[in-house]
């Protein structure tokens, strides 16, 4: 049996919105909610255009929307989804170190799309992996380099840790670090990777430094890398008005579906997206 009907993945108004639906619609719902305090709307001082809701800052929604889904038995994981695998009937997702298996997924992630670095979409599989647990095992007794966008990055390089002769850490923009860990901080920002001599090499704003392996950590997975074969009209998730997209049982919402960036029109898809899942799962 699945863990769940439906697995959101996602932290903003449409993923809580679809969330609230979905349990109304009597699903066992999972949200994979990263945490993580880039969002835009984290940040924002004070929202005005929400019905409902004035001159409420952006974290105090968020928190509403969130605990009114979990009292209503939303299970909110705090872990990032990584990577979607379809087995079957089945959908099987990477969330930090765990698999969960739901009947359908919805994407409701956000706009946000993460800038790789020159060379690193090309060694992707070639020395170069977006998942310590995945593919840690490969370079047991070897020399890597994290390259860490969030705290997530830190479980990631204490893992490799245990495998590793030697994890080099190199943040790639600011998050707290624990006072004692056992790999080692380099100074410089990674500007591009590049195959070299049998390594690859980690070009920084400092220095070059050529590791066997090198694995990079961000708070945002692109979409097409989080599932292959989903369709994409340039950053964003076409959808029909049921909010599904090209694949079975998958559905999006909110910013990744394209403007108007609103959190009302979010709040509306993910409501959608949770009517058309259970219809179709019925």
């Amino acid at each position: 049996m699945p863990n769940c009907d439906l697995l959101i993945i996602g932290s903003g108004p449409a993923a809580w919105s679809c969330a609230l639906t979905a349990r109304q619609r009597d699903l066992s719902v999972v949200v994979a909610a990263a945490e993580s305090s880039t969002g835009w709307l984290q940040k924002a001082e004070r929202i005005d255009n929400y019905p409902g809701m004035p001159a409420v800052s952006g974290k105090e929604m968020l928190r509403v929307f969130r605990r009114q889904a979990e009292e209503a038995g939303a299970q909110v994981i705090p872990h990032l989804a990584r990577q979607i695998q379809p087995m079957g009937d089945i959908y099987m997702t990477l969330c930090g170190n765990d698999i969960i298996e739901s009947r359908a997924v919805v994407l409701a992630m956000g706009a946000a799309r993460p800038r790789l670095l020159p060379g690193e979409e090309e060694l992707i599989g070639q020395g170069v992996s977006w998942c310590g647990t995945c593919d840690g095992m490969f370079f047991r007794g070897k020399d890597v380099a994290v390259l860490s966008a969030w705290h997530g990055g830190i479980e990631e390089a204490e893992f490799l840790s245990r495998l590793c002769a030697k994890v080099d850490y190199y943040t790639m923009a600011r998050h707290d670090l624990p006072a004692e860990h056992p790999f080692t901080l380099r100074d410089g920002k990674p500007l591009s990777l590049a195959r070299e001599n049998g390594k690859i090499t980690v070009q920084t704003d400092i220095s070059a430094e050529g590791y066997d392996g090198v694995f990079i950590f961000r708070p945002a997975v692109a979409p097409g890398s989080l599932l292959p074969g989903l369709a994409l009209e340039g950053a964003f998730i076409p959808v029909d008005r049921r909010m599904v997209t090209n694949l079975p049982r998958v559905y999006a919402a909110g910013d990744c579906t394209g403007q108007p960036l609103q959190i009302a029109k979010a709040v509306g898809e993910g409501n959608i997206a949770a009517i058309s899942a259970a219809e179709d799962l019925a």
